[in-house]
Protein backbone atom coordinates (compact mmCIF):
# COMPACT_ATOMS: atom_id res chain seq x y z
CA UNK A 1 0.00 0.00 0.00
CA UNK A 2 1.43 3.35 -1.03
CA UNK A 3 2.00 6.04 1.57
CA UNK A 4 -0.48 8.95 1.59
CA UNK A 5 0.42 11.99 -0.47
CA UNK A 6 1.16 15.41 1.00
CA UNK A 7 -2.31 16.56 -0.06
CA UNK A 8 -4.00 13.63 1.68
CA UNK A 9 -2.00 14.24 4.85
CA UNK A 10 -2.93 17.94 4.83
CA UNK A 11 -6.61 17.09 4.37
CA UNK A 12 -6.28 14.77 7.37
CA UNK A 13 -5.07 17.75 9.41
CA UNK A 14 -1.45 16.61 9.78
CA UNK A 15 0.53 19.61 10.97
CA UNK A 16 3.94 18.34 9.83
CA UNK A 17 2.72 17.86 6.26
CA UNK A 18 1.03 21.27 6.26
CA UNK A 19 4.15 22.97 7.63
CA UNK A 20 6.29 21.35 4.93
CA UNK A 21 3.86 22.40 2.20
CA UNK A 22 3.73 25.97 3.51
CA UNK A 23 7.53 26.19 3.53
CA UNK A 24 7.69 24.91 -0.04
CA UNK A 25 4.96 27.32 -1.15
CA UNK A 26 6.87 30.22 0.39
CA UNK A 27 9.94 29.05 -1.51
CA UNK A 28 7.85 28.85 -4.70
CA UNK A 29 8.61 25.20 -5.46
CA UNK A 30 6.64 23.87 -8.47
CA UNK A 31 5.64 20.62 -6.72
CA UNK A 32 4.14 22.62 -3.85
CA UNK A 33 1.97 24.55 -6.28
CA UNK A 34 0.81 21.26 -7.81
CA UNK A 35 -0.24 20.06 -4.35
CA UNK A 36 -2.09 23.32 -3.71
CA UNK A 37 -4.02 22.84 -6.96
CA UNK A 38 -5.08 19.42 -5.68
CA UNK A 39 -6.24 20.92 -2.39
CA UNK A 40 -8.06 23.91 -3.87
CA UNK A 41 -11.45 22.20 -4.49
CA UNK A 42 -11.52 21.25 -0.79
CA UNK A 43 -11.20 24.84 0.45
CA UNK A 44 -13.71 27.62 1.04
CA UNK A 45 -15.05 26.57 4.45
CA UNK A 46 -12.88 28.55 6.88
CA UNK A 47 -13.77 32.05 8.07
CA UNK A 48 -10.86 34.46 7.68
CA UNK A 49 -10.38 37.35 10.10
CA UNK A 50 -7.71 39.94 9.35
CA UNK A 51 -6.09 42.13 12.01
CA UNK A 52 -4.25 45.26 10.97
CA UNK A 53 -3.12 48.46 12.61
CA UNK A 54 -0.11 50.53 13.56
CA UNK A 55 3.03 49.04 15.13
CA UNK A 56 2.73 48.70 18.89
CA UNK A 57 -1.06 48.48 18.83
CA UNK A 58 -0.96 45.03 20.41
CA UNK A 59 -2.12 42.98 17.43
CA UNK A 60 -0.12 39.93 18.47
CA UNK A 61 -1.37 40.05 22.05
CA UNK A 62 -4.93 40.46 20.81
CA UNK A 63 -4.48 37.56 18.38
CA UNK A 64 -3.19 35.41 21.24
CA UNK A 65 -6.31 36.15 23.29
CA UNK A 66 -8.59 35.54 20.33
CA UNK A 67 -7.07 32.09 19.90
CA UNK A 68 -7.89 31.22 23.50
CA UNK A 69 -11.48 32.41 23.22
CA UNK A 70 -12.11 30.58 19.96
CA UNK A 71 -10.64 27.38 21.40
CA UNK A 72 -12.96 27.63 24.42
CA UNK A 73 -15.80 27.90 21.91
CA UNK A 74 -14.65 24.59 20.44
CA UNK A 75 -13.29 26.03 17.18
CA UNK A 76 -10.01 25.07 15.56
CA UNK A 77 -7.79 28.02 14.72
CA UNK A 78 -5.11 28.79 12.17
CA UNK A 79 -2.89 31.86 12.54
CA UNK A 80 -0.73 33.51 9.90
CA UNK A 81 1.44 36.26 11.38
CA UNK A 82 3.45 38.37 8.96
CA UNK A 83 6.70 39.97 10.16
CA UNK A 84 8.85 42.47 8.26
CA UNK A 85 11.86 41.19 6.35
CA UNK A 86 15.10 43.13 6.66
CA UNK A 87 16.05 44.76 3.34
CA UNK A 88 19.71 44.34 4.37
CA UNK A 89 20.04 40.79 5.73
CA UNK A 90 16.94 39.31 4.11
CA UNK A 91 15.97 37.79 7.44
CA UNK A 92 12.92 38.30 9.61
CA UNK A 93 12.40 38.14 13.36
CA UNK A 94 9.41 35.81 13.47
CA UNK A 95 8.46 36.77 17.00
CA UNK A 96 4.74 36.13 16.88
CA UNK A 97 5.09 32.44 17.68
CA UNK A 98 7.10 33.43 20.76
CA UNK A 99 4.23 35.65 21.92
CA UNK A 100 1.74 32.81 21.37
CA UNK A 101 3.65 30.05 23.18
CA UNK A 102 0.61 29.24 25.36
CA UNK A 103 -0.93 27.52 22.33
CA UNK A 104 2.19 25.74 21.09
CA UNK A 105 1.05 22.31 22.29
CA UNK A 106 -2.60 22.68 21.30
CA UNK A 107 -3.33 20.40 18.35
CA UNK A 108 -6.33 22.55 17.47
CA UNK A 109 -4.10 25.57 16.79
CA UNK A 110 -1.59 26.01 13.98
CA UNK A 111 0.52 29.17 14.00
CA UNK A 112 2.69 30.09 11.05
CA UNK A 113 4.93 33.16 10.83
CA UNK A 114 6.00 34.64 7.51
CA UNK A 115 8.46 37.28 6.40
CA UNK A 116 7.24 39.83 3.88
CA UNK A 117 10.27 39.29 1.60
CA UNK A 118 9.86 42.83 0.34
CA UNK A 119 6.16 42.49 -0.46
CA UNK A 120 4.13 45.63 0.29
CA UNK A 121 0.58 45.95 1.58
CA UNK A 122 1.10 44.39 5.01
CA UNK A 123 1.10 40.76 3.86
CA UNK A 124 3.56 38.26 2.42
CA UNK A 125 3.22 37.15 -1.19
CA UNK A 126 2.48 33.63 0.12
CA UNK A 127 -0.22 34.61 2.62
CA UNK A 128 -3.14 33.71 0.36
CA UNK A 129 -1.63 30.28 -0.41
CA UNK A 130 -1.12 29.55 3.28
CA UNK A 131 -4.71 30.52 4.04
CA UNK A 132 -5.79 27.91 1.49
CA UNK A 133 -3.64 25.25 3.18
CA UNK A 134 -5.09 25.99 6.62
CA UNK A 135 -8.56 25.98 5.09
CA UNK A 136 -7.90 22.56 3.58
CA UNK A 137 -6.67 21.32 6.97
CA UNK A 138 -10.16 22.02 8.32
CA UNK A 139 -9.48 25.07 10.48
CA UNK A 140 -12.73 26.80 11.44
CA UNK A 141 -11.22 30.28 11.87
CA UNK A 142 -8.04 31.66 10.31
CA UNK A 143 -6.53 34.80 11.86
CA UNK A 144 -4.24 36.83 9.60
CA UNK A 145 -2.13 39.42 11.40
CA UNK A 146 -0.50 41.99 9.12
CA UNK A 147 3.04 43.22 9.49
CA UNK A 148 2.15 46.54 11.15
CA UNK A 149 4.59 48.83 9.37
CA UNK A 150 2.45 51.77 8.34
CA UNK A 151 -0.92 53.13 7.30
CA UNK A 152 -1.33 51.43 3.91
CA UNK A 153 -1.95 47.84 4.96
CA UNK A 154 -5.19 47.47 3.05
CA UNK A 155 -4.30 44.31 1.12
CA UNK A 156 -5.78 42.27 3.97
CA UNK A 157 -9.22 43.50 2.87
CA UNK A 158 -8.95 41.36 -0.26
CA UNK A 159 -8.13 38.27 1.80
CA UNK A 160 -10.29 38.41 4.94
CA UNK A 161 -14.03 38.10 5.40
CA UNK A 162 -13.88 40.42 8.43
CA UNK A 163 -11.17 43.05 8.92
CA UNK A 164 -10.42 44.22 12.46
CA UNK A 165 -8.49 47.49 12.59
CA UNK A 166 -6.63 47.79 15.90
CA UNK A 167 -6.15 51.33 17.17
CA UNK A 168 -4.41 52.36 20.36
CA UNK A 169 -4.16 55.66 22.25
CA UNK A 170 -0.87 57.30 23.03
CA UNK A 171 1.05 56.73 19.78
CA UNK A 172 1.21 60.38 18.80
CA UNK A 173 -1.70 60.65 16.39
CA UNK A 174 -4.82 59.06 17.87
CA UNK A 175 -6.43 58.65 14.47
CA UNK A 176 -3.41 57.26 12.64
CA UNK A 177 -5.13 53.89 12.23
CA UNK A 178 -7.96 55.40 10.21
CA UNK A 179 -5.89 57.20 7.59
CA UNK A 180 -4.89 56.20 4.07
CA UNK A 181 -7.91 54.04 3.29
CA UNK A 182 -7.84 51.93 6.45
CA UNK A 183 -11.13 53.45 7.58
CA UNK A 184 -12.81 52.08 4.46
CA UNK A 185 -11.61 48.51 5.02
CA UNK A 186 -12.52 48.28 8.71
CA UNK A 187 -15.44 46.03 9.58
CA UNK A 188 -14.71 46.22 13.30
CA UNK A 189 -12.55 48.66 15.28
CA UNK A 190 -10.71 47.45 18.37
CA UNK A 191 -9.35 50.21 20.59
CA UNK A 192 -6.71 48.18 22.39
CA UNK A 193 -4.92 49.23 25.59
CA UNK A 194 -8.17 50.97 26.44
CA UNK A 195 -7.04 51.42 30.04
CA UNK A 196 -4.58 54.05 28.86
CA UNK A 197 -5.18 57.77 29.04
CA UNK A 198 -6.60 59.02 25.75
CA UNK A 199 -8.73 55.97 24.99
CA UNK A 200 -11.96 58.01 25.18
CA UNK A 201 -10.55 60.50 22.70
CA UNK A 202 -9.56 57.71 20.31
CA UNK A 203 -13.09 56.29 20.44
CA UNK A 204 -14.58 59.74 19.83
CA UNK A 205 -12.25 60.34 16.87
CA UNK A 206 -13.29 57.03 15.34
CA UNK A 207 -16.95 57.82 15.85
CA UNK A 208 -16.47 61.22 14.21
CA UNK A 209 -14.74 59.68 11.20
CA UNK A 210 -17.48 57.07 10.85
CA UNK A 211 -20.16 59.76 10.95
CA UNK A 212 -18.25 61.71 8.30
CA UNK A 213 -18.04 58.59 6.13
CA UNK A 214 -21.80 58.03 6.45
CA UNK A 215 -22.45 61.60 5.34
CA UNK A 216 -20.03 61.36 2.38
CA UNK A 217 -21.57 58.05 1.28
CA UNK A 218 -25.08 59.42 1.64
CA UNK A 219 -25.94 57.01 4.44
CA UNK A 220 -26.49 59.53 7.21
CA UNK A 221 -29.01 62.32 7.80
CA UNK A 222 -29.17 64.94 5.07
CA UNK A 223 -28.49 68.42 6.51
CA UNK A 224 -31.58 70.63 6.60
CA UNK A 225 -31.59 73.29 3.89
CA UNK A 226 -33.86 75.29 1.56
CA UNK A 227 -34.21 74.89 -2.18
CA UNK A 228 -34.44 77.68 -4.82
CA UNK A 229 -38.15 78.17 -4.04
CA UNK A 230 -37.32 78.53 -0.34
CA UNK A 231 -38.97 75.22 0.49
CA UNK A 232 -37.55 73.33 3.46
CA UNK A 233 -35.61 70.23 2.40
CA UNK A 234 -33.40 67.64 4.01
CA UNK A 235 -33.93 65.93 7.31
CA UNK A 236 -33.62 62.32 8.40
CA UNK A 237 -33.26 59.58 5.80
CA UNK A 238 -36.11 57.06 5.97
CA UNK A 239 -35.03 53.88 7.80
CA UNK A 240 -33.95 50.99 5.61
CA UNK A 241 -34.98 47.40 6.01
CA UNK A 242 -32.55 45.05 7.79
CA UNK A 243 -31.51 43.31 4.55
CA UNK A 244 -30.53 46.62 2.93
CA UNK A 245 -29.04 48.32 5.98
CA UNK A 246 -25.31 48.92 5.50
CA UNK A 247 -22.93 47.51 8.07
CA UNK A 248 -21.90 49.99 10.74
CA UNK A 249 -18.42 49.12 12.08
CA UNK A 250 -18.66 48.77 15.86
CA UNK A 251 -15.94 50.12 18.15
CA UNK A 252 -14.86 47.66 20.84
CA UNK A 253 -12.58 48.57 23.73
CA UNK A 254 -10.05 45.89 24.62
CA UNK A 255 -7.15 45.39 27.01
CA UNK A 256 -5.53 42.31 25.50
CA UNK A 257 -2.96 41.75 28.25
CA UNK A 258 -5.81 41.43 30.77
CA UNK A 259 -8.15 39.57 28.39
CA UNK A 260 -10.71 42.37 28.65
CA UNK A 261 -13.14 43.06 25.82
CA UNK A 262 -11.98 40.07 23.75
CA UNK A 263 -15.30 38.23 24.08
CA UNK A 264 -17.05 41.41 22.93
CA UNK A 265 -14.66 41.63 19.97
CA UNK A 266 -15.52 38.07 18.93
CA UNK A 267 -19.21 38.91 19.27
CA UNK A 268 -18.69 41.88 16.93
CA UNK A 269 -16.90 39.65 14.40
CA UNK A 270 -19.74 37.09 14.64
CA UNK A 271 -22.29 39.86 14.10
CA UNK A 272 -20.46 40.96 10.96
CA UNK A 273 -20.33 37.38 9.73
CA UNK A 274 -24.09 37.04 10.25
CA UNK A 275 -24.61 40.32 8.37
CA UNK A 276 -22.53 39.10 5.42
CA UNK A 277 -24.43 35.83 5.23
CA UNK A 278 -27.82 37.54 5.52
CA UNK A 279 -27.10 40.10 2.81
CA UNK A 280 -25.04 37.99 0.41
CA UNK A 281 -21.94 39.95 1.30
CA UNK A 282 -19.91 36.84 2.05
CA UNK A 283 -20.35 35.65 -1.52
CA UNK A 284 -19.25 39.05 -2.78
CA UNK A 285 -16.14 38.89 -0.63
CA UNK A 286 -15.36 35.39 -1.87
CA UNK A 287 -15.51 36.69 -5.44
CA UNK A 288 -13.26 39.63 -4.49
CA UNK A 289 -10.79 37.22 -2.87
CA UNK A 290 -10.80 35.02 -5.98
CA UNK A 291 -10.24 38.04 -8.22
CA UNK A 292 -7.33 39.32 -6.11
CA UNK A 293 -5.72 35.87 -5.90
CA UNK A 294 -6.02 35.32 -9.65
CA UNK A 295 -4.57 38.74 -10.49
CA UNK A 296 -1.68 38.14 -8.06
CA UNK A 297 -0.86 34.78 -9.67
CA UNK A 298 -1.19 36.26 -13.16
CA UNK A 299 1.04 39.21 -12.27
CA UNK A 300 3.71 36.90 -10.90
CA UNK A 301 3.60 34.71 -14.01
CA UNK A 302 3.79 37.69 -16.34
CA UNK A 303 6.64 39.26 -14.38
CA UNK A 304 8.62 36.01 -14.42
CA UNK A 305 8.06 35.72 -18.16
CA UNK A 306 9.05 39.34 -18.70
CA UNK A 307 12.28 38.99 -16.74
CA UNK A 308 13.17 35.79 -18.62
CA UNK A 309 12.54 37.53 -21.93
CA UNK A 310 14.54 40.55 -20.76
CA UNK A 311 17.54 38.36 -20.02
CA UNK A 312 17.25 36.64 -23.38
CA UNK A 313 16.90 39.88 -25.36
CA UNK A 314 18.73 42.57 -23.38
CA UNK A 315 20.91 40.85 -20.81
CA UNK A 316 20.58 40.19 -17.08
CA UNK A 317 18.52 42.60 -15.00
CA UNK A 318 21.53 43.86 -13.05
CA UNK A 319 23.41 44.62 -16.27
CA UNK A 320 20.39 46.43 -17.70
CA UNK A 321 20.05 48.40 -14.46
CA UNK A 322 23.71 49.41 -14.71
CA UNK A 323 23.10 50.78 -18.21
CA UNK A 324 20.03 52.67 -17.05
CA UNK A 325 21.91 54.13 -14.08
CA UNK A 326 24.69 55.25 -16.44
CA UNK A 327 22.04 56.90 -18.65
CA UNK A 328 23.15 54.80 -21.61
CA UNK A 329 19.73 53.13 -21.75
CA UNK A 330 16.22 54.51 -21.48
CA UNK A 331 14.02 52.56 -19.02
CA UNK A 332 10.83 53.66 -20.74
CA UNK A 333 12.00 52.58 -24.19
CA UNK A 334 13.35 49.27 -22.85
CA UNK A 335 10.09 48.54 -21.06
CA UNK A 336 8.06 49.36 -24.16
CA UNK A 337 10.26 47.15 -26.34
CA UNK A 338 9.94 44.28 -23.87
CA UNK A 339 6.18 44.72 -23.65
CA UNK A 340 5.98 44.64 -27.43
CA UNK A 341 7.95 41.39 -27.49
CA UNK A 342 5.58 39.83 -24.95
CA UNK A 343 2.55 40.95 -26.93
CA UNK A 344 3.93 39.47 -30.14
Amino acid sequence: MSSPSIAERVLAGEIRAAARLMRDLDDRLPEAEATLRTLFPRTGRAYVVGLTGAPGAGKSSLTDRLIGHYRRLGKTVGVIAVDPTSPFSGGAILGDRIRMQDHALDEGVFIRSLGTRGHLGGLSRSTSDLVQVMDAMGKDVILVETVGVGQDEIEVATLAHTVVVVAVPGLGDDVQAIKAGVLEIADVFAVNKADREGADRTVRDLQTMLELRRTVMGLGPVPADHDAAHRFTGGPVPPQGPAQAPWEPPIVRTVAVRDEGVAELIAAVDAHRAHLEATGGRREREVARARAAFVAVLRERLMAGALARLEAEKGRLDAVAERIAARSADPYQLAEELAALLRA
